[in-house]
């Protein structure tokens, strides 16, 4: 199993591109940054964790950005969003982003997706909150198909464009690892539908065992090798070695360890589990 560690990606936090080196240096896989564009002042979406928003949703820097000051000063380390609101961006444009990243990376981009939760921040968009799974789905087939097509073309019901001409395309062929975060059941059948991984929060989640085993089935029935999509785990509900091994056991291919909001803390948290990055390679 692989570990990787998110951060908000505040300006009050560590910088993207000095974290990126620490976890390379420390033996992490992997470094997963956020995404919100903004918070609406009078937002009325609940927000999934309870109570009220954190103070980091409405402080995240631009993700694309982030990691790509983190390519400049690293090698080997994997650099992903954890997620990506793929409604809020249009797809030509981040189809770009994608491969450009993918580019300059040498191939190291972990295309962590999502559809959101933030109903008022998606409309500010375009993007309606009752379509926004469709929405996604269309622009996530519409990118797959500029990075592999000299000339694409997408017809849909929100996605329409003849061909076009777009480079670069992603050193990752036919793309970058799309993963899919959601924990539900529909979640898994979209994973299962056009997504190359399954990323579930845990606090989410009550058997991840036989939600494995749901993803299976719906890999199986799909016509796809159940093996072939990758588990990615999201640790939000805290950390310590024990929980890092117990994940271990289940099989699954990488865990995501959220760290601290503040510097120094953040910078504590890494280098306390960078042992286990051997123990469970």
């Amino acid at each position: 199993m692989d570990i990787g560690i998110m951060t908000f990606n505040t300006e009050y936090g560590i910088r993207a591109d000095h974290m990126a080196r620490l976890l390379e240096d420390a033996g992490y896989e992997s470094f997963w940054v956020p995404e919100h564009t903004h918070i609406p002042a009078d937002r009325r979406s609940p927000y999934p964790g309870g109570g009220d928003l954190p103070r980091p949703y409405y402080h995240m820097s631009d993700p694309f950005v982030s990691l790509g000051a983190a390519a400049a000063v690293t090698t080997r380390l994997k650099l992903a969003t954890g997620i990506c609101l793929v409604v809020e961006h249009d797809p030509i444009t981040l189809a770009k982003q994608v491969a450009t990243l993918d580019m300059i990376s040498d191939g190291r981009f972990l295309f962590g997706i999502g559809a959101g939760w933030n109903a008022e921040e998606m409309e500010n968009h375009g993007t309606e909150f009752k379509t926004r799974f469709k929405v996604m789905r269309e622009r996530v087939e519409a990118m797959k198909a500029i990075w592999a097509d000299e000339q694409a073309s997408y017809h849909g019901d929100f996605v329409n464009f003849d061909n076009i001409i777009s480079y670069p395309k992603p050193v990752q062929q036919p793309n970058p690892p799309i993963i899919f975060g959601g924990a539900t059941p529909l979640a898994r059948q979209r994973v299962a539908d056009f997504c190359d991984g399954w990323m579930p929060i845990d606090v989410l989640l009550d058997d991840l065992p036989d939600a494995i085993a749901d993803l299976h089935r719906r890999a199986e029935i799909a016509g796809r090798e159940p093996k072939s999509i990758d588990i990615t785990m999201f640790a939000f509900d805290g950390a310590d070695g024990d929980t890092i091994l117990r994940y271990n056991d289940l099989d699954i291919d990488r865990l995501v360890l959220v760290a601290p909001r503040a510097k120094d803390a953040a910078l504590d948290f890494v280098e306390r589990f960078s042992e286990m990055n051997a123990r469970v390679a």
